[in-house]
């Protein structure tokens, strides 16, 4: 999948826009109401959706969890599109390109009443997917949907650093042609924060 020229920033902003593009596409199924992009101290940046979390069962060909395969296969879908438990948006390819540009990535999955994770360095899983607890109750139901941070791989960007007006931008642009869901993007990188609520 080709994500842009890196030196203009394209790239790197892209890569925020896949997972987005998942996340929105969960709303459109009608699974999600909610979608959270921050930009956290450090460098890294968070995507969170509450729609129906990426399958986390055992993908039965492949021997490890359907997260998992997501997260490194392209053209993941394919092996598991017939499967009832598995979103229909989950293709697997921009999320397994965003891995293979990070440095570190790291998914929750809140699903089934469970928290499930799994980090990632360099693309590659530290640890198979794990249940880490029980998923927190939210609004008197136990947490659901996905929530992955990703620190971009500055071997494959000139710039790392997040340009907040231009994500912002690229969101208002999605919000004009969908609805269904609240978009918040936040900036926690300074000590004065910047937030932009969008309904879609």
């Amino acid at each position: 999948m080709y994500v842009g020229d890196t030196a203009d920033g394209s790239g790197l902003h892209r890569t925020i826009g896949e997972l987005v593009d998942n996340a929105i596409n969960e709303a459109l199924a009608g699974h999600c109401d909610r979608i959270d992009v921050t930009l956290n101290a450090g460098g890294s940046a968070t995507v969170r959706d509450n729609g129906r979390g990426i399958p986390t069962d055992i993908h039965p060909s492949e021997g490890v969890s359907v997260t998992e395969v997501i997260m490194t296969r392209l053209h993941a879908f394919a092996l598991f599109e017939a499967s009832a438990s598995s979103p229909g948006h989950l293709q697997g390819v921009g999320a397994a390109v965003v891995n293979a540009l990070s440095e570190t990535l790291e998914a929750r999955i809140f699903r089934d009443g469970k928290e499930h994770f799994i980090r990632f360095r360099l693309g590659h899983p530290e640890a198979p997917l794990a249940i880490v607890g029980n998923a927190a109750a939210l609004d008197g139901h136990p947490r659901r949907g996905t929530e992955i941070t990703f620190l971009p791989n500055p071997r494959f960007f000139a710039n790392t650093a997040f340009d907040f007006d231009r994500i912002a931008h690229r969101v208002r642009g999605l919000a004009s042609l969908n609805a269904g869901a609240t978009i918040v993007i936040a900036d926690q990188r300074s000590v004065e924060k910047n937030e932009v609520v969008l309904r879609i």
